[in-house]
């Protein structure tokens, strides 16, 4: 009975908000204009907030440079695998590579790792996503421009990614925590005010994030097929570069303890900025019919977690 109820302490929480979510948009009590001011929020604000405390109290090592390189490397290969796969079953959107690399780990990974695991726990996910928030940011958006017939504009996406409060979290956090700058502010109780500060701006994190992927997950006219296909590919994918991602960390790095922060990431649907990208109607309905079912997946995959004390 007691491992029930610790189950239902995590699960019951996401239930909840995707079900509030759901019931707002079905009867108008948000509109989307406000859903997307939420998003705007969580985005520029409250997520910053988590990865400044993340990457300030990280322990910084030759593995905190490899990991986040391995990981990058490893959304390279999932993209190429979906190309791969996109040929031998005859996919034929241009948007199925991209639908098999790439977390959404911002507006949904974070939220899940912490209830899991605890804030404590956040710099083990920091650590992994870092080389996925970094491909996103170059590498995703330059071929999605390539591919879309469009000329990549190398200073426009400069400009994106400097510009960015996640880089700028990020980097202000890798600063405060590569220099040894927090450790050696903790006596004078600076760090503490400083996690008190990013505490409170990124408590409501979850809760809002769960709202607005609940607000969302619309079920009408989704093309199930294709849809089932190419969440079918990128689970397949998945699975094999989760298992790839691990062996080569126990063998260069076997004291590194990552595996709960990559099941997480490895469950994770692609990113969510993704449907702006599709300029056709259908391919639009397609792209945001992958992500709704690829979400689905992740939080069946964060109950197992829970169920099993993974």
């Amino acid at each position: 009975m007691n491992q029930m109820t610790e189950v239902l302490k995590t699960i019951l929480p996401v239930m909840l908000m995707l079900g509030i979510g759901m019931i707002c948009r079905q009867r108008s009590l948000i509109s989307r204009e406000g859903i997307d001011a939420l998003k705007t929020v969580v985005v520029n604000i409250a997520l910053p907030a988590v990865l400044l405390n993340a990457f300030a109290t990280m322990r910084y090592t030759f593995m905190d440079v490899a990991v986040p390189l391995l990981m990058f490397l490893v959304c390279v290969a999932a993209w190429a695998l979906g190309k791969l796969a996109a040929k031998l079953f005859h996919m034929q959107s241009r948007f199925v590579p991209f639908l098999t690399t790439g977390f959404e780990a911002g507006m949904l990974g974070y939220a899940l790792f912490q209830m899991l695991y605890g804030t404590a726990r956040i710099s083990e996910f920091a650590r992994v996503d870092l080389g996925q928030v970094l491909f996103v940011f170059t590498l995703y958006k330059i071929l999605l421009g390539l591919d879309g017939k469009q000329q990549a504009n190398g200073r426009q996406l400069l400009r994106e990614m400097v510009l960015s409060p996640i880089i700028f979290a990020i980097a202000g956090g890798i600063l405060l925590g590569a220099t040894g700058l927090y450790q050696r502010l903790i006596p004078s109780g600076i760090s503490g005010i400083l996690d008190a500060c990013t505490d409170f701006i990124s408590a409501p994190t979850g809760a809002i994030i769960l709202l607005t992927i609940g607000y969302d997950l619309v079920f009408r006219d989704i093309p199930w097929k294709p849809t089932l296909q190419v969440a079918a590919v990128r689970l397949g994918i998945m699975v094999i570069l989760r298992f790839a991602f691990l062996a080569l960390l126990r063998l260069f790095w076997p004291e590194a303890d990552l595996t709960s922060a990559v099941n997480v990431i490895f469950i994770l649907p692609p990113p969510f900025v993704l449907p702006v990208f599709a300029d056709e109607p259908d391919q639009r309905v397609y792209v945001s019919s992958a992500l709704s079912v690829s979400t689905l997946i992740a939080i069946a995959g964060f109950a197992v977690f829970a169920a099993l004390g993974i």
